[in-house]
């Protein structure tokens, strides 16, 4: 019996439980460092580092130019989520925007509909009614849903365009590694854009902020960014959004230990309720009757 695909599965698993880790990381790494740096100007030199370390591989490809459209309008949507979101943390708390991110899911069935015209079902229905309270009970209601609360939900919604788009290219058989780099340098290049139309200061104020930028560019930006594509070839689908909700846990286990934000029980069950919603909108992809069959899973 070979055992490599067996031991390319653990690996791709573990992988993935990288990537849910070392996103829910950036949450308090990124709030943190905002004393020290615009977040539009820091999202703008996290793009330009890691499209500077794809460049190696960038080069070796024949047709630099490759992509150049899709990447465009996938870079819309990827600064729309970095700028928003790294923006909202200078008002709402790590914890909260990692759980208010984590809607993306509960946004994937509206667009898929809005674009594709597939109906949502009622699990998904469900499972947006549990986040949606979720989300009450973790900004406090509408009187205290702030500014930063806002500006992630537009966050979420931004990255599930850019799940749904990607998909498209990806399964056009797109070159990932062309489809990153252009992404990368459009977003930084939008977002220096902002900047210097906001007027922003362009300097890094600490040494600290510089390793966050390096730290946010080489491991949650390029690394896992390459273990989740490889780790997809070996892993179902719905195994991989089952293992992403973790994401937000790992963003609140962060937050209230080692960023030393205020636990509050109300806040928790919130956070719960969303990942509870996130867990049923993935259970509502995959086919009990075939599993039961035996058949070839997941969806």
């Amino acid at each position: 019996m070979d055992k490599r695909p067996a031991r390319a599965k653990l690996w791709s698993d573990i992988g993935l439980f990288y990537c849910a880790a070392i996103w829910g990381s950036t949450f308090i790494v990124t709030k943190g460092a905002l004393d020290d740096v615009d977040p539009v100007v820091m999202v703008a030199i996290r793009f330009a580092i890691s499209a500077g370390l794809l460049l190696p591989w960038v080069l070796r490809r024949k047709s630099l130019a490759r992509h150049l459209r899709e990447g465009f309008y996938l870079s819309l949507f990827l600064a729309a989520l970095y700028l928003t979101q790294t923006t909202g943390l200078l008002y709402t708390t790590a914890s909260n925007s990692g759980f208010i991110t984590g809607l993306f899911i509960i946004f994937v069935p509206v667009f898929m509909y809005l674009f594709r015209r597939e109906k949502p079902t009622k699990m998904q229905g469900l499972s947006a009614a549990l986040a949606i309270a979720g989300m009450w009970l973790l900004t406090g209601g509408a009187s205290g849903f702030n500014l930063g609360d806002a500006l992630t939900l537009i966050a979420a919604a931004a990255y599930a365009v850019h799940l749904i788009v990607t998909d498209k290219y990806v399964k056009a058989e797109a070159d990932p590694v062309l489809l990153a780099f252009h992404q990368f340098w459009m977003v930084a290049a939008l977002s220096l854009a902002i900047a210097l139309l906001r007027g922003s200061p362009l300097g890094v104020a600490s040494v600290n902020g510089w390793g966050v930028i390096l730290f946010l560019a080489v491991f949650p930006t390029l690394t896992a960014f390459f273990i989740q594509m490889l780790a997809q070839k070996h892993s179902e689908p719905f195994k991989v959004g089952i293992i992403f909700t973790l994401e937000p846990v790992f963003a609140a286990a962060f937050a209230w230990t080692w960023g030393g934000e205020e636990f509050l029980w109300v806040k928790a069950g919130g956070g719960l309720l969303i990942v509870s919603g996130m867990l049923i909108g993935e259970l509502s992809r995959f086919d009990f009757r075939r599993a039961l069959r035996k058949e070839v899973l997941p969806v």
